[in-house]
């Protein structure tokens, strides 16, 4: 009974703790639509007055982006922005031909008048902060705008952004991202809905009530006197936005988040993409609670729920661990129930932890319709999505927690870029891409191991116990043989 005993602690720890999350994901989606129904109005610089025009600085972090560097300068060539007022930094960290082709179209450009200039390093210390930190340094602008180079903002982004400068306390202004590629395929669609909570429901939800929220990375535009106030860009994680956002607003900086402001980027379309980004993600992310962990609990400054809700904010990645533990144990947990009966009662406690999934699917839901719209065919196409998200996010779950379990252990590994492709619309290819790598991933096979040990968990359902088996368990086994598989099947044939 050993055993038994230590399953059923650590199976109730991480449901506790995935419902800790739910509960915090319920009272952002509470600020959210809170903050929906309130006007705010911000003191707001008037651009068309040329004396309140400020000097705005673009950086460009790149490293090798054959396919998608035209796309981006001539982009940002087209930003309405007075010229005189406006720089153009491409921090180029390239190692191959787009290095060239990046310099002849920059030298064309320049010649239009546009204030553009092609910075390089001798290696790539410090990564994409080792970049930003080196331009920072020559720098003409008071104020920072980053995109990196599958972003496409529209002609007036600076417009719509810069004026909430005028609050001396804002240290920063992010803006919402969207996705060019939505429709390419199931995974760029799964993508879209992750991330769409995150900008919508979480980003608002944290922002509207003072509780930390992060630049994310990209799309967003940062007031040089936060940046270096802060301490600076930082290249110790993998996730150096949310390493100086939480430095910044430990320092009392206010963050901006502007939900109505949509800036498109290309969605990975390989899951060798996806789980290059999501692996780096994931493991900045616990890098960065062990790095900010004591610094948000003895802040002065928070309250006690911003308190909470940043540490829950830092642990986002580690709810995969918590996940993964509660999917291999929930089969043993299947053969303890029908085989200890007088554990009745706590089984029938513990069946209580299933709000947890109706919170997050009614929180989805809200994201969901804010950008499809209502009605009766929505809410059954939303089931039908919410169903294959959370298959596939459980699918990710080991590749993720691999990542989570390197972050909080301190293994340093090196920035690995996402591959961009260029890819806008369903006639597009990605196959060709010479930063595709062709080995497979060692995770691939714990996945497709996986993926039978949960059909040996529907399997189970048929015959355990007495009274002809026990399918209390059998849909969340299915979602998880359907994600595994669908991970394991895509990574095969993509060639991860």
């Amino acid at each position: 009974m050993i055993l038994e005993s230590i399953v059923i602690i650590v199976y109730s720890i991480a449901l506790g703790l995935i419902f800790m999350y739910a509960l915090a994901q319920l009272n952002l989606l509470f600020n959210y639509l809170g903050a929906r129904k309130k006007s705010t109005d911000c003191p707001k610089w008037d651009l068309t007055n040329s004396e309140e025009v400020p000097i705005v600085t673009i950086q460009l972090p790149v490293y090798n982006e054959l396919y998608v560097m035209d796309r981006l300068l001539d982009n940002i060539a087209q930003i309405d922005y007075p010229k005189d007022k406006l720089e153009i930094q491409v921090l180029d960290d390239s190692t191959d031909e787009s290095f060239n082709s990046t310099a002849t179209r920059i030298a064309e450009l320049r010649k239009t008048g546009l204030d553009i200039q092609h910075i390089t390093r001798e290696n790539r210390e410090g990564y994409k902060a080792g970049a930003l930190k080196e331009g920072l340094e020559i720098a003409k602008g008071e104020f920072i705008a980053i995109f990196d180079a599958d972003f496409l903002p529209k002609k007036n982004w600076l417009k719509n952004t810069i004026p909430y400068f005028k609050d001396r306390n804002i240290g920063v202004v992010q803006t919402r991202w969207g996705h060019i590629n939505r429709e390419y395929s199931l995974l760029t669609r799964v993508q879209a809905f992750a991330l769409d909570a995150h900008f919508t429901l979480e980003q608002v939800g944290r922002n509207s009530k003072g509780h930390f929220i992060n630049f994310n990375g990209t799309a967003g535009v940062w007031r040089r006197e936060c940046i270096l106030d802060a301490g600076n860009w930082e290249g110790d994680t993998l996730t150096e936005d949310l390493d100086l956002s939480y430095r910044a607003q430990l320092r009392d900086w206010k963050f901006k988040y502007l939900e109505e402001v949509e800036t498109p980027a290309e969605l990975p379309v390989v899951i060798s993409a996806a789980r290059s980004q999501q692996f780096r993600w994931n493991k900045g992310g616990a890098e960065n609670f062990q790095k900010m962990m004591w610094r948000v609990l003895k802040n002065n400054n928070a309250t006690l729920k911003t308190k909470i809700h940043g540490i829950l904010h830092l642990l986002n990645s580690t709810m995969f661990l918590n996940i993964l533990i509660v999917a291999i144990l929930s089969i043993p947990m299947l053969y303890i129930k029908n085989e200890y009966t007088h554990l009745k009662t706590y089984f029938i406690v513990m069946s209580f932890f299933v709000i947890s999934t109706l919170i997050f699917f009614i929180c989805y839901w809200f994201t969901f319709r804010n950008i499809y719209g209502g009605g009766i065919g929505r809410f059954f196409e939303y089931v039908g999505m919410f169903f294959v998200f959370f298959s596939i996010a459980m699918g990710f779950s080991v590749h993720n927690s691999i990542a989570v379990l390197e972050g909080h252990f301190g293994k340093k590994s090196e920035f690995i870029r996402t591959p961009k492709f260029n890819i806008s619309t369903l006639k597009d290819s990605w196959k060709g891409n010479k930063y595709l790598r062709n080995k497979v991933s060692p995770h691939v096979v714990i996945e497709g191991l996986l993926m039978l040990y949960f059909a040996f968990g529907m399997y189970s359902a048929f015959v355990v116990g007495d009274q002809g088996g026990d399918f209390g368990l059998f849909p969340f086994h299915l979602m998880l043989f359907v994600g595994f598989g669908f991970v394991f099947i895509k990574s095969l044939t993509s060639k991860v």
